[in-house]
């Protein structure tokens, strides 16, 4: 893309705005090289990898690369075979643990919710763990190289420290001597040259003795090394040098090492580098309440509530625009300061931003095709030093576009023909409007012009726009109005500022027919749209209403019909326990019958205890679910309210509460009140305890107190385990297909047991982490079978 045109859409300062969400120096680096691509599938890629980056922030509420640093220089250095220093080594082994870090962050998340962009760069990251340790053992947090990095260092500075001793001890002996004390200008121990002396009058030189290793500003003191401390001075600089000598093999070590990883640790920079970048388009994203806008494969702009992202969120007014389907270029005319170069910079900006990888400012269903070229001619470009005026510095700004735009271009032209004679400008206007037309571009210009107004209302694919200005106030709304040209509002203004009727008159008096048809035609359409935007209004309240009421029948009739199936489910549960309790009794029976019969064979038969099995068999209710609505039988009985009634499609006992007509009534079934046609109703007298379908309807199980989650919170996974797998077969019997497990967050050490035992569990048909307002990624929800 043009620079020239990057710096009038004020895409630099997004640039800027990004790179303070980055972590890294990498990151900043790769943002300041970010410019808009004309590739469609590069443009689809980098979308793609923001909305991971979005994801992953959403889910993991921040990802951090503190530790970052940018170790390109000293991988050169080590790969050359220079000395790299102990800060140097820190840096890389800050960096090798910062990106270890981000890539096990990253996949633990991928296992759930994949990002497979992300975990591409991810898994490029080395861990290189040997590396980092090797340069932590020797080099401590302050840059230092341990006493452990090697023993020969240690013994080093054992006698390095053993020295300094015996001379701290002999100079303060020195110090606390009588004879010496008169001598000394304070009675102190300090280093000059790496020597210890200590500070001497100047008259004392001679009778004091020793070598002199400075002395004060003034003269008057001397720092003097004496003779009793010289050897061992000596002996400390040879073991000083000793210790350089060890330190620089150790750094030598260590800089050979991050040589044989050089390969390595330039591939964890770029990816670390790229990862920065897309978390730092996220994190911008979270700022400006941005989306991805979705790349058009046909040439259409669709931009919904877009706000131009350099002005702040509470003053930006949103607009909507659309263009390529069906119009091709759109007229914005309105007053001065109205708002309409806002508009075009608005558009070209977000293309641009779009076309970076970047989110913009506007609502989902947001959307732009990838443009070959995004040209604009906004603002005063007059130069004094080229001996342009603006009219010549647009026209040759507009003559570039003219020979750059091609089919695939988007043009915003501001204040189209301005700076000279307004018939010719207009004219001028009109012919470069349409050679960009028939080019193919798609075309955003303003102008104050009426021919282009009536331009506009006349070409197939051109519309005009107006941003809306309140005459009562004289002040402009910034919304913009697609389909209405804009009124100049001159006489509306004038006279409301108090200029005489009659010199508004006489100037509307100087209007051509043709201008007077324009007004009356702009004055139409303004009331036809009021009108319309009125009719709108009430039709979205009224979907809103109508959305609202369908949203709650739905909820409604999937309580009902979850609560219906719980019921079934309840009542079949139970019909299995009576089954199997009295297939057991029978068992046991027939087992009692065959010991009698051994002991008296000649009173009972083998076939006689069959058919007493078989007795027994048919005697056991059915469990299976039914397959049919039951009918009831056809009888006279009549119904009324009041009335106890056997339900047959949920095979519950309830009571009328209402005659509703034409066969319906409306029963009352436990808590649940319900309407039932007269076929599928029994009229029953009230029995204690009995149920005509073999099914106690006044059971009531403990699971009646099982509750819909479960908190885990605080618990070790062996004993969340054993608490989900009693809780999870209460949970069937209550009947329930959904519950809640709450692990919370945390190291994720808990979550990752009960995810493992839920994969093995004979009750479990799936599950999932929890969704927005459930709970996120500290709830897992778990289908049961």
């Amino acid at each position: 893309m043009n620079r020239f045109m990057l710096n009038v859409l004020e895409y630099p300062r997004i640039r800027e705005q990004v790179a303070e969400e980055a972590s890294s120096s990498l990151g900043k680096e790769r943002i300041a090289a970010l410019e808009p691509t004309a590739d469609a599938e590069e443009v689809s890629r980098r979308l793609a990898a923001t909305a991971e980056g979005m994801d992953l922030l959403r889910l993991k509420g921040d990802v951090s690369l503190g530790g970052v640093r940018d170790i390109r220089p000293s991988l050169r250095r080590a790969e050359v075979g220079g000395l790299l220093n102990t800060n140097e080594l820190l840096d890389i082994a800050g960096t090798v643990n910062a990106g270890r870090k981000l890539k096990n962050q990253v996949l633990q998340v991928d296992e759930e919710h994949p990002l497979p962009i992300i975990r591409g760069w991810v898994e490029r990251i080395e861990g290189l763990r040997p590396l980092e340790e090797e340069i932590t053992r020797r080099i401590d947090e302050q840059g230092e190289v341990s006493d452990h990095a090697s023993p020969n260092l240690r013994q080093i500075r054992n006698h390095i420290r053993q020295v300094q001793r015996e001379i701290r001890t002999t100079l303060e002996g020195i110090l606390r001597n009588p004879s010496y004390q008169k001598m000394l200008q304070e009675a102190l121990i300090t280093l000059r040259n790496d020597r210890y002396v200590i500070p001497v009058k100047q008259e004392y030189r001679s009778a004091f003795g020793g070598i002199v290793h400075d002395q004060s500003a003034s003269g008057s003191t001397l720092f003097i090394e004496p003779a009793s401390v010289v050897t061992l001075n000596n002996r400390l600089r040879q073991w000083e040098l000793e210790e350089q000598r060890e330190v620089e093999r150790i750094l030598r070590e260590l800089t050979a090492q991050v040589a044989t990883h050089v390969d390595a640790l330039r591939q964890n920079i770029k990816a670390l580098a790229e990862l920065d970048l897309i978390l730092a388009k996220a994190r911008y994203a979270r700022r400006i309440r941005g989306v991805c806008p979705r790349v058009e494969t046909e040439r259409v702009i669709r931009l919904k509530r877009a706000r131009h992202p350099l002005i702040p969120m509470e003053k930006a007014v949103p607009i909507d625009i659309t263009l390529g389907d069906p119009h091709q270029g759109i007229i914005i005319t309105g007053p001065n300061t109205g708002g309409k170069t806002v508009c075009l910079k608005t558009v070209g900006l977000l293309a641009l931003m779009t076309q970076a990888g970047l989110p913009i400012p506007a609502d989902e269903g947001s959307s732009f095709p990838v443009f070959s070229g995004i040209f604009a001619d906004i603002g005063d470009e007059q130069s004094i030093e080229q001996s342009l005026s603006t009219f010549s510095s647009h026209m040759t700004q507009i003559i570039r576009i003219l020979k750059q735009a091609d089919d695939h271009s988007l043009v915003l032209l501001d204040e189209l023909g301005a700076g000279t004679d307004p018939t010719e400008g207009a004219a001028l206007a009109i012919a470069i409007l349409q050679d960009l037309l028939d080019e193919g571009c798609l075309v955003v210009a303003t102008t104050h012009y009426s021919e282009l107004k009536q331009f506009a209302h006349a070409h197939p694919r051109v519309t005009n726009a107006s941003v809306e200005f309140d005459v009562r106030t004289l002040r402009p709304t910034y919304r913009l109005l697609i389909g209405v040209p804009g009124k100049s509002n001159a006489f509306a203004i004038a006279e409301r500022l108090g200029l005489s009727p009659s010199i508004i008159e006489k100037a509307k008096s100087q209007l051509s027919t043709e201008e007077h048809r324009l007004e009356e035609m702009i004055a139409a359409l303004s009331r036809d749209r009021a009108i319309a935007e009125e009719e709108r209004k009430r039709a979205e309240t009224l979907r809103q209403e109508a959305e609202s009421l369908q949203r709650e029948l739905k909820e409604k009739l999937s309580r009902w019909e979850e609560e219906k199936e719980r019921m079934r489910e309840l009542a079949r549960r139970e019909a299995q326990t009576i089954v199997s309790r009295a297939r057991r009794e029978a068992e046991d029976v027939l087992r009692q019958l065959r010991e009698w019969a051994k002991n008296r064979p000649d009173e009972l038969k083998e076939h006689q205890l069959i058919e007493a099995r078989k007795r027994l068999d048919d005697a056991v209710p059915d469990a299976r679910p039914v397959a049919a609505v039951p009918v009831a039988k056809q009888r006279n009985e009549r119904i009324e309210p009041g009335d106890e009634v056997m339900v047959l499609t949920v095979k519950q006992r309830g009571r009328v509460l209402e005659d509703l007509g034409e066969g319906e009534y409306q029963v009352q079934v436990g808590i649940l009140k319900m309407k039932v046609h007269r076929r599928h109703l029994e009229k029953v007298k009230a029995k204690k305890n009995e149920s005509e379908f073999g099914v106690a309807t006044s059971y009531r199980s403990a699971s009646n107190h099982v509750r819909p989650e479960l908190d885990l919170r605080g618990k070790m996974v062996e004993e969340a385990l054993a608490e989900i797998d009693k809780y999870l077969d209460s949970a069937v019997v209550a009947g329930y297909q959904r519950v809640s497990l709450i692990h919370g967050k945390g190291t994720g050490a808990l979550r990752t047991g009960v995810h493992q035992f839920l994969r093995q569990h004979p009750h479990v048909k799936g599950f999932r982490l929890g969704g927005p307002g459930e709970g996120g990624s500290g709830v897992t929800v778990v289908e049961l079978a």
